[in-house]
């Protein structure tokens, strides 16, 4: 009788241990919580490359546009100058645009945007932790955040200036 209980008693440990990995792994990883369109923005605090400490909470009431980017990604540095001119041109009606540089060290970047002309506000996710809060898989990746905190549009890949202008619209003329 007891050859007979040896096979499942295997079976039920690699059970166990295959739902505890899955256990682990979700919480680790956050486990497929990825933000979709509709979905409150998750929140972040990252240093910017003004020397503070910036969350979303602060652009609370207001349009965002959140741009996930790095300078070694070919399609990032060439929609940099249409997220720039946008910037400039919706910024007087209260929309944010906010890049989140992916990886790099406070020098790399500062260099790319002091060469670039870039002055909308640019924060650093060493750690890639707003990354994983956000899903944001491959760069470049933007965010169409609502004056209410919901995620209106999920863009990935480079935005042209035309795309970009309207998905703005959109935010401040819902």
């Amino acid at each position: 009788m007891g050859k007979a209980r040896k096979p499942v008693q295997i079976v039920i440990l690699a059970l166990i241990v295959l739902l505890g990995g899955y256990a682990i792994g979700t919480s680790a990883f956050g486990g497929g919580g990825k933000p979709k369109e509709g979905s409150r923005a998750p929140s972040i605090e990252l240093l910017g490359l003004d020397g503070q400490t910036h969350t979303l909470d602060e652009y609370k009431g207001r349009p965002v546009v959140l741009n996930f980017w790095g300078s070694w990604c070919a399609p990032c540095v060439k929609e940099m100058p249409a997220l720039e001119a946008q910037w400039q041109q919706w910024k007087d009606q209260g929309v944010a645009v906010v890049g989140v540089n992916v990886g790099e060290d406070q020098m790399t970047v500062e260099n790319f945007v002091n060469g670039t002309g870039v002055r909308f506000p640019i924060l650093l996710d060493t750690d890639r932790e707003a990354v994983r809060r956000y899903g944001v898989s491959p760069l470049p990746t933007t965010f169409f955040i609502n004056a209410k905190g919901k995620i209106d549009t999920i863009h990935i890949g480079q935005l042209d200036l035309s795309t970009l202008s309207a998905q703005i619209g959109k935010l401040v003329n819902p």
